[in-house]
């Protein structure tokens, strides 16, 4: 379509641009057979002498050149299109008007050679100036028959079959715009849906890509189309061309032939062989035409863990409310005790005071865990050295708890650091070891303490074994749980606070192994605090 720039020159858009060159090559074609009918054939025209032949023949060629020059300026000159297309239409005017002055005039058949010439420009060129061409070639047809009838008798019917080709022409012209404007409306259409199109493919593809959850589309014969990178992740999919759901996971492939014979809407449960994830898959149909079929996968362990998440975010702030509350009754009933046991009353009546201190001393550690655990984000990390922090550090919790020096054993590499608030991780290994030392033979040797340099550039290991009997397979999933403890002393918080602590200074706490003996992994960086 056309547009203005600041400048007020005319702008034509790229289908304008190749219309008018498809228009100048038409011209080109016709001039080139002018000029071999008026070289090779000059019989063609009731030419009078062999001067009017010769007039003939340089027409033709000053035409077949003006067309070459119009083709050669509309496909190197991308510059005034208005003023190329009026030469253009003007010249083919003049032309036309001439061989059918010396045709013989409008009988020669000739005029039509005007009307297409201005179905081309009304296609081509703006609203007025279609006018002006038709106007232009009515002139030209008028003036030619008035010239004719100067030189010969009146004849009205020629006058009438130049009105009725003058007609013609503004019918023609006008018709033409018409179509040329609905086209350009159509074409401006499909381009701004084109454009809205392709923004909502490259929104929707980026909105796939980022989701949390997998998106596989499938074809009917179980074969993966597409997927993001959330699914390749989960299923384990290479991504390379088309490949079958069956080697990837061959219960998601059963489920999904169960699918398409019953078509049911509920999810499914599934488990990755290569990975061991357990996924839960939702199916659902499209009206693509090859039928295709949307897979949509989601981690259950990531939704477990969102849900205890949020479980616990509200269960610590109810505790450190709670907490709050109950510490100054608490320390009053730990004092009262203290005092009644100062009385001597019997044996029986030192036994039950024995186990309200004992409880009392409980709820107190549980009260205090929690309000430490409230305190996570206060921290400082800075770089520790584990080969100067961790043996005085275990001298000092094993005199603590009365237990001889051999019963943890230190096994450090050179330069193991550990980027970690001190405080937490005083708290931490405190934790660790009392867990540790809670469920070993409290021999020689019982516990030990390894770190190394992690398996990735930049991180530090720092292992705590013990010789114990380890944790069984239906405690491994609830092991970090709060409040959860295999020990009838136990508060069921150190391993959780203890974990916390760990993501609040970037690094990782895992239980490793399924032998016996517990091995728990703290995994951190070993440089770079800030």
């Amino acid at each position: 379509m056309l547009t203005t720039a600041e400048s007020g020159e005319e702008l034509f858009s790229e289908m304008h641009w190749k219309s008018l060159r498809y228009f100048n090559l038409y011209r080109f074609a016709v001039a080139a057979l002018l000029f071999s009918s008026a070289l090779l054939y000059p019989s063609v025209f009731p030419i009078a002498g062999p001067n009017q032949s010769q007039q003939h023949l340089a027409l033709a060629s000053l035409y077949l050149v003006a067309t070459s020059v119009a083709v050669v300026l509309a496909y190197r000159h991308g510059q005034h299109a208005t003023v190329q297309l009026t030469a253009s239409v003007l010249l083919d005017v003049l032309v036309m008007t001439v061989l059918i002055h010396v045709g013989g005039g409008l009988g020669s058949g000739l005029g039509s050679m005007l009307l297409v010439t201005l179905a081309g420009a009304g296609l081509v060129g703006q609203g007025r100036l279609v006018l002006f061409y038709a106007a232009m070639a009515t002139l030209a047809v008028l003036f030619e028959h008035s010239y004719r009838v100067m030189q010969n008798d009146f004849d009205a019917a020629g006058f009438f079959h130049a009105g009725v080709f003058s007609a013609g022409f503004f019918a023609v012209a006008i018709s033409a715009r018409l179509l040329a404007r609905r086209v350009i409306a159509n074409e401006a259409l499909a381009r701004q849906r084109g454009v809205d199109l392709n923004n909502q493919t490259v929104i929707s593809q980026r909105v796939i890509e980022e989701m949390q959850d997998g998106v596989v589309v499938l074809r009917r014969d179980g074969r993966v189309r597409q997927s993001n990178p959330r699914a390749r992740q989960l299923l384990g999919l290479d991504g390379g061309g088309e490949s079958l759901l069956s080697a990837y996971s061959p219960d998601l492939a059963l489920d999904f032939v169960d699918w398409c014979r019953n078509g049911s809407e509920d999810a499914v449960l599934v488990r990755v062989p290569a990975s061991g994830l357990r996924l839960r898959a939702r199916f659902a149909a499209t009206e693509s035409s090859g039928r295709d079929v949307l897979v949509f996968l989601e981690d259950m362990g990531r939704l477990q863990e969102q849900a205890q998440q949020m479980k616990l975010a509200a269960l610590g702030r109810l505790t450190a409310n709670i907490a709050h509350e109950i510490r100054n009754p608490l320390s009053a009933i730990s004092h009262a005790g203290e005092l009644l046991r100062e009385e001597r009353r019997g044996e029986a009546y030192e036994r039950l005071l024995r186990i309200m201190l004992d409880n009392t001393q409980r709820l107190e550690r549980i009260v205090s865990d929690v309000l430490e655990l409230g305190r996570r984000d206060r921290l400082y990390r800075e770089l520790i050295d584990l080969r100067a922090t961790l043996p005085p550090l275990i001298e000092e919790y094993l005199a603590k708890e009365g237990l001889p020096a051999d019963v943890v054993r230190l096994d450090l590499s050179a330069g193991a650091t550990l980027c970690f608030d001190r405080s937490h991780f005083h708290q931490v290994l405190g934790n660790l070891l009392g867990n540790a030392l809670r469920h070993s033979q409290r021999v020689a040797g019982s516990v030990r303490l390894l770190a190394c340099a992690g398996k990735v550039a930049g991180q530090v290991e720092l292992h705590v074994i013990d010789d114990g009997e380890g944790v069984g397979e239906e405690f491994r999933e609830h092991i970090f749980e709060p409040f959860f403890t295999t020990h009838h002393r136990g508060t069921g918080l150190g391993l959780y606070i203890a974990r916390e602590l760990c993501d609040a200074n970037g690094a990782q706490l895992e239980l490793q192994g399924s032998g016996p003996g517990a091995d728990f992994c703290l995994l951190g960086r070993a440089s770079g605090c800030q």
